[in-house]
């Protein structure tokens, strides 16, 4: 094990780092934002400008680095992150900070997809799994401390935004002292969503409505509790134990969703999001122990989707093109996280901190009566069609790299699905 890992230590520290900026920036800005009288659309703007800069950091990050090489593109990515929550710090105004977490998503995610792409040029076939295992334990693990580290200072003064910058800034050392030689190039991202649809229409409207509920939640989780009357401590476990759960949640559901109807599995999952939805709205809980038990059921339930639809859309696609796949639902989750936060902010300014589960039961009612109607509309896909459901992290910090990676396969092609033929039959058609 320690053999396997010593190739790629560098990278896994240089990740977590970043990871660990990453959570602190996240749950700081909307709990000092909250504290500064922010109005929930607002701090929902956060998260949109966000999933806007994130989704144009996944398509325009292989261009940078053709241009410049990995290295400089990665130093200037950190370093970009750095100034930009430093900036953060220094300007307290919601016209500063919504197009400053723009410029921060697109950092984070051109950073993720270098560390990403190095990681899957130094694995060997044989290690690919484990490492690629280990980096996702790393920055869970790494994500979570970041956002627990808040529980530790005041929110309201500087220490954090100073703290997320030096992270930021150590996050370029180990591939900046890297002697190793650039990888292969990135992977390229392109839409098209027609192919997309005719593959699995389920894929498709339930990766946007999860990208909906899993980006209103991970941005205005921090509001919503603080609102509840919790303290920082019981916050920052409110925004963190949600994303562990769904990690340990991932294992028993796929193994089940290996054995049966994904949709189902799928339609199940949403199921019990809805119910915690509905706890939310109907208990209106303000004690800590209940709050923290919802968020865990709850989060056990949206961060367990993801890896159902894209495992389901794969089971549907043809073979070879499962990194296409997966990069193309990436980027629908991500036009979803654009509205997502947006949408749950402005329901939270009109009728209070139950507008954020009212818009993510909206999002789930939906999923469930699209994937029951597909379900009796479309025969399952046949077991010996189906793939191999993959533990994943949370699309909100996955590339498309991350496919790439745990595939174990490199694409130079831009992420563009080719159709099936025309004598094939489609299993989950329009």
């Amino acid at each position: 094990m320690i053999r396997q890992l010593v190739p790629v230590s560098a990278l896994l520290f240089g990740s977590a780092l970043l990871l660990f900026a990453g959570g602190m920036h996240g749950l700081v800005l909307p709990v000092r934002g909250s504290a500064e009288g922010f109005s929930a659309s607002s701090l929902g703007l956060l998260g949109t400008g966000w999933a806007i800069g994130y989704v144009l950091g996944c398509v325009l990050t292989p261009r940078l680095v053709g241009l410049v090489g990995h290295i400089r593109t990665f130093g200037t990515m950190c370093a970009l992150a750095s100034v930009t929550i430093l900036f953060q710090a220094l300007l307290v105004e919601t016209w500063a900070w919504i197009p400053s977490r723009a410029i921060s998503g697109f950092c984070f995610a051109g950073a993720a997809m270098i560390v990403e792409s190095w990681l899957n040029d130094r694995a060997q076939p044989e290690t690919r799994g484990t490492i690629f295992g280990i980096y996702t334990m790393v920055n869970l693990a790494a994500m979570t401390a970041g956002q627990m580290a808040i529980a530790l200072g005041d929110t309201t003064s500087f220490v954090f935004f100073a703290l997320g910058g030096i992270f930021y800034s150590l996050a370029l050392i180990p591939t900046a002292l890297s002697t190793s030689p650039s990888p292969a190039p990135l992977t390229s991202v392109s839409l098209d969503l027609a192919t997309l649809w005719r593959n699995s229409p389920v894929a498709v409207v339930a990766v946007f409505l999860v990208g909906i509920s899993n980006a209103a939640f991970g941005t205005l989780s921090a509001v919503y509790a603080d609102r509840a009357g919790l303290a920082i401590t019981s916050i920052a476990l409110f925004s963190s134990l949600p994303v562990m759960a769904g990690a340990l949640s991932q294992v028993p559901i796929g193994f089940v969703s290996d054995r049966m109807d994904r949709r189902i599995v799928l339609i199940l999952t949403a199921f019990v999001a809805l119910a915690a939805d509905l706890a939310f709205i109907l208990m209106a809980p303000e004690d800590r122990g209940t709050n923290l038990a919802l968020a865990s059921l709850f989060g056990a339930a949206i961060f367990a989707m993801y890896p159902i639809i894209v495992a389901h859309a794969n089971d549907h696609a043809p073979p070879g093109t499962s990194i296409q796949v997966s990069g193309g639902l990436l980027m629908v989750f991500g036009l979803g996280s654009v509205a997502g936060p947006l949408v749950a902010g402005v329901a939270m300014s009109a009728v209070g901190k139950q507008g954020l589960f009212l818009t993510t039961i909206a999002a789930h009612a939906i999923l469930i009566l699209f994937a029951l109607w597909r379900l009796f509309s479309s025969p399952a896909v046949r077991d010996a069609d189906k793939g191999t459901f993959q533990v994943s992290m949370p699309a909100r910090v996955s590339t498309p790299e991350t496919a790439a990676l745990a595939e174990g396969e490199t694409e130079d092609n831009p992420l563009v699905i080719e159709p099936q033929d025309e004598g094939a039959t489609p299993t989950d058609g329009p």
